[in-house]
This record gives structure tokens, C-alpha cells and sequence, in this order.
């Protein structure tokens, strides 16, 4: 790999490990709000309604400056919502402009990729990527978790320095810690070097802007790779955001977890996430990307299986690792969150290679990305309003993570049939190699 892509990774790592902190303590500054239970998974709805807003708009400027200094002021706008939060600003209004700054990070972050490298290095690249981005979802849940901890809450909430700055509460000591995991990532994001890459000029007219994200959505889900590649990340992304609460709702009701553990047992989904990932870069070619499906079925299946667990089921048993000692229910628990967690990273890591190759081909760097950010997100605002009317009818846990377990598995079983039908048609390895003058199929 070329030196950049380090510098790319370590930007990402930085800006995900506080993106993921912030969720955690957001939901603490909810809880000390008494905000109502609905409330917490809209905080993913506000921060994502931006990306698809924003989406006709944010390939252009993704592609209109370097990818780095893109990435760098989208660093700078997430950090101006946190501290906005800090002002005592609304919660989900303030989690709502740290998802303009990730709307528009993304295109540049993944965009930057298909200008530095060649296409045998994307799943790899993915790979890394993707095990990065998990490191720091792991890292920063834990952290968002310790952060709102009783043990690190009374140690920060006494620092006078912070009372300076009228923050005297958990979750605001939390919020002012992530600020400076926001700032190292802002300044990784200055040591990206410029690719050369250069895209004719950007028209700043949303009247023009508009029509031409249209065009380009239209291309990727007329090509027949693109359309497979784009139903499983779109499926991959709503489903991952819903799970997020999910876990730690289910951990709450089935193991009696309050949320700084439940959120340590959410860290473990991310850990199976990497190693699935880590397998998938080393094992799947990007022309055998498409034989991966079937793994996304058996997370579907996982899922259901899990809705029947509980902590009444498992013996009181102790396992001692270390000094540490851990109940066998939670062990079990961990089991099945990092076996969910790698079949999700082993089948979207090729998807995701093989969706950003077939943009780039077809578009370009930042407007295939922001294609796939919208119809992602777009899933994501969906199946996160339909988990917040099924906590609003106060309907089972247990029953939720059924049905989402069997949704998971009936839209894989479409796609795998959808696809299927496309292989009849034709041989898709010999898309693969399709310039971006050559019309979609």
C-alpha cells in the first residue's frame, strides 16, 4: 500500500473511535434529560437524515477539492456540533450537525481510495479499511462507555479546569474529552497527500446538482453488479445502525446490563466486524466478491436464534480470565454478538469493493459514493423509525430482534434470487473490466 493510505486510515480511525464515543454519551446526556426511551435511536435518525439530504450535493464537493482537505473541514464541522451539544443546545439537534460534517466525510473518505489505488488492491483496502473503522468502533464504544462510567465520571466531573467551562456533569465531561479525539483526527487528515486526481468543475447550482444525481443513481442500479452490490449495503447499513440499539436495549431486558457494560457487549459485535473483514481482504477476490451472499443469510438466522436468550437460561457460572471474572451468560452473550458481527464484515466488505469499483468505472470517485451513502442511509432512516414505533408500542425486545432477524434473512434470500436472474442474463466477470464510456448494462 502507498504511504497516503496510512495517513487515511489513521484520520478514520481517529474520526470513527469519537464518532462512536459521542453516540454512547449522547445517549447519557438523553438518560440525564429524562428523554422519553423512543428518543434514543432517533439520535441516528437526525444524524443521518444529513446524508440523505446532502447526498445530491456532497459527491460534487467531495470532488471538487482534495480529498484530505475535504476530509479535514467535514473533522472541523463535527467538532462545532459537539460543542454545540455543550451549549446546551438539544441533543438531537446538535448530534444532527455532527451528521452534516459525516455526510460529507464520507465521499471523500472512501472516494479517495479509488484514486489511490488500483483495483486489485480495493477488497484489501477495503479490508483494512473496514478493520480499522471496526478497531475504532470497538475502542470507541468501550471509550464512550468508560466515559459516562460512575469510576471516570467522578474523576472528570472534578477537574476545575473543566468547570471553567460551565461542564460539571458525566456527560458533558465525556463530550469535552471526545472534542480532542475529533481535533487528532482533524490533524491526520492534513498529512493526506494529494492524489493528482482531478474531475472536470463542479457546479455549485443544486437546480444542477440534482438532475445529475439523479442520472447517476440511475446508472448504478441499471448495472447488474451494481444493483447486487448496492442491495447488500443498503441492507448492511440499516440493519448495522438498528442493531446498534438493539444490543443495547437487549442487554438491558435479557442480561440486566445497564448501558456503560451493554455498551462494552456492543464493542464485541465490532470485533467478529473486523475479523469477518480481515477474512474477507485475505480470502475474497474482487471477482469472486458476489459468492459471499449466502453469509449474509446465516447473520439473518443468528439473529433469531439470539431473540430466544435470555440470562435465565444460562447457569450462574464464573469463568476467571486473568483477574478478571465473567459470568457464563455474558460469555455466551459475546459469542453470539462477535459470530453476528464477522458473517456482517466477511459479506459487506466485498460488496463494498465491488460497489466503489463499479461507481468508479461508471461515475466517479465522489459521486458513486455519494449514490451509495444515500441509498444506505435512506435504509438506515427506515429501519430506524420502524425500531422507534415498535419501542413506542412497547412492543418485546425479544420480539423485535425476531423480526429483524427474519427480515435480514428474507431480503438476503430476494437478493440472491435478484442476482441469480442477473447471472442467467449474463456473465458479470466480464463487467468487471468495463470502462466508464462503455453504457451500463
Amino acid at each position: 500500500m502507498k504511504k497516503g493510505f496510512y495517513w487515511i486510515m489513521a484520520a478514520q480511525f481517529f474520526s470513527s473511535l469519537a464518532d462512536n464515543a459521542l453516540l454512547i454519551a449522547s445517549i447519557a446526556l438523553l438518560v440525564q434529560l429524562q428523554a422519553p426511551g423512543w428518543m434514543t435511536p432517533l439520535l441516528k435518525f437526525f444524524f443521518t437524515v444529513s446524508y440523505v439530504v446532502l447526498a445530491p450535493f456532497v459527491g460534487a464537493f467531495a470532488d471538487s477539492l482534495q480529498k484530505g482537505r475535504v476530509m479535514f473541514i467535514t473533522n472541523i464541522i463535527k467538532m462545532f456540533g459537539l460543542l454545540l451539544m455543550l451549549a446546551s443546545v438539544h441533543p438531537l439537534l446538535a448530534y444532527g450537525v455532527v451528521g452534516l460534517g459525516a455526510a460529507a466525510y464520507s465521499p471523500a473518505k472512501y472516494g479517495i481510495l479509488t484514486e489511490l489505488l488500483p483495483p486489485q488492491q480495493l477488497v484489501a483496502a477495503n479490508g483494512w479499511i473496514e478493520g480499522t473503522t471496526v478497531g475504532s468502533i470497538i475502542l470507541g464504544t468501550v471509550l464512550g462507555g468508560f466515559l459516562v462510567s460512575e469510576l471516570a465520571g467522578r474523576y472528570l466531573v472534578n477537574l476545575s479546569w473543566l468547570h471553567w467551562f460551565g461542564i460539571t456533569t458525566v456527560p458533558e465531561t465525556a463530550l469535552a474529552v471526545i472534542v480532542l479525539v475529533y481535533l487528532v483526527a482533524a490533524l491526520c487528515n492534513l498529512k493526506i497527500p494529494d492524489t493528482g486526481a482531478r474531475y472536470p468543475h463542479q457546479t455549485a447550482n443544486p437546480l444542477k446538482q440534482l438532475p445529475e444525481f439523479i442520472q447517476c443513481t440511475k446508472v448504478l442500479w441499471t448495472d447488474k453488479l451494481g444493483q447486487i452490490s448496492m442491495a447488500v449495503t443498503t441492507l448492511f447499513w440499516g440493519a448495522g445502525a438498528t442493531l446498534q440499539f438493539i444490543v443495547i436495549k437487549w442487554a438491558e431486558h435479557a442480561l440486566g446490563l445497564d448501558l456503560s457494560k451493554a455498551a462494552t457487549l456492543q464493542a464485541t459485535v465490532a470485533f467478529g466486524v473486523a475479523a469477518g473483514a480481515a477474512l474477507a481482504a485475505s480470502r475474497v477476490p474482487l471477482k469472486k466478491s458476489l459468492t459471499v451472499l449466502p453469509v449474509g443469510m446465516g447473520m439473518g438466522i443468528l439473529c433469531m436464534v439470539l431473540s430466544l436468550y435470555s440470562r435465565d437460561l444460562v447457569p450462574d457460572v464464573q469463568f476467571s480470565i486473568g483477574h478478571f471474572h465473567v459470568p457464563l451468560y455474558l460469555l455466551l452473550a459475546g459469542v453470539f454478538m462477535v459470530s453476528i458481527g464477522a458473517m456482517a464484515g466477511y459479506f459487506v466488505v466485498p460488496m463494498n469493493a465491488l460497489l466503489q469499483h463499479r461507481g468508479y468505472v461508471l461515475l466517479s470517485a465522489g459521486h458513486s459514493i455519494a449514490v451509495q451513502n444515500f441509498n444506505e442511509n435512506v435504509s438506515v432512516l427506515v429501519m430506524l423509525l420502524m425500531y422507534a414505533m415498535l419501542i413506542r408500542l412497547d412492543l418485546p425486545i425479544q420480539w423485535i430482534i425476531g423480526l429483524f432477524g427474519a427480515f435480514v434473512l428474507g431480503t438476503m434470500w430476494l437478493v440472491m434470487r435478484w442476482n441469480a436472474r442477473n447471472m442467467r442474463q449474463r456473465d458479470w466477470t466480464q463487467l468487471i473490466g468495463e470502462s466508464r464510456h462503455e453504457s451500463a448494462p
